[in-house]
């Protein structure tokens, strides 16, 4: 005679389902946990240092793993693009990692005003356009702090005067070909000869008088100022108070050779 044992196919079918219940729940929640690390990850920037240039890498959509940061708007592009170190030490931002692209820029920002300032201050076009590089790639950080970008105007400022030598010099050199073309054109039988002389008498002397100007005003005026400085004036003796004796001079003795007293 058969009984109805607890094994039976009911409770195997049961037991069976609940099992693939716990195995599904638990395969969803490791799935949940790997998509959210793979969001953290997909927004941590970090930088790198490969051939003498700061790369800045960003996570991947996966738990662990990066890629060169390539945005796709142009501005972004030029923002974040390799950045020549030029022997500037960046062990410690190497060692950083930042959930945020605003804490990126504000950590971005020293590197670049360390690598911007003394080549603008000194004076010499070549360095101070290298400057202005890394202060262009500086005003393109949006996430900087209010006194990171006051420091990025009094830099900014400071540039100016040389853009605006430069651009005086270019204008100068510009007016002196444009009139050394028109001599030329003068002086040979064309079809233009006459219009060149016309305009030689009509703007001759003043392109000079600017050319002269603008020579002046980049060679001479724009250099350092050099002037003596005067020196302090000299203290002024004090006078002494009237009925104060202690600071008079005694009175002279008579000499030998003196006469008497009248």
């Amino acid at each position: 005679m058969t009984t109805n044992s607890p094994q039976g196919f009911g409770y195997r079918a049961r037991r069976t389902f609940t099992r693939l219940l716990v195995f599904l729940v638990i395969l969803g929640l490791g799935g949940g946990v790997v998509f959210l690390l793979g969001q953290l990850n997909s927004r941590t920037f970090t930088l790198v240092q490969e051939n003498g240039e700061l790369v800045v890498m960003k996570g991947r959509a996966l738990p662990t793993g990066a890629a060169a940061y390539r945005p796709g708007d142009p501005r972004l592009a030029d923002a974040y693009a390799p950045l020549p170190l030029e022997g500037q030490d960046v062990t410690l931002l190497s060692q950083q990692k930042f959930t945020d692209r605003d804490d990126l820029d504000r950590a971005l920002f020293p590197l670049l005003e360390t690598l911007a300032r003394p080549r603008i201050a000194s004076g010499e076009p070549p360095k101070v356009e290298r400057g202005l590089y890394y202060l262009r790639r500086a005003e393109k950080l949006s996430g900087i702090t209010e006194e990171q970008r006051r420091s990025l105007q009094s830099m900014l400022t400071d540039v100016a005067f040389y853009q605006a030598r430069q651009k005086l010099e270019d204008a100068r050199r510009l007016v002196s070909e444009g009139l050394a073309q028109l001599k030329l054109a003068s002086e040979t039988e064309n079809r233009h000869a006459r219009s060149a002389n016309q305009m030689l008498s009509t703007v001759g002397p003043a392109a000079r008088d600017l050319e002269e100007a603008l020579r002046r005003a980049v060679h001479t005026q724009s250099g350092p100022d050099n002037s003596p400085v005067a020196p302090p004036p000299a203290p002024r003796p004090s006078t002494p108070a009237s009925g104060d004796t202690s600071l008079q001079p005694f009175p002279a003795s008579p000499t030998p050779d003196a006469g008497p007293t009248p």
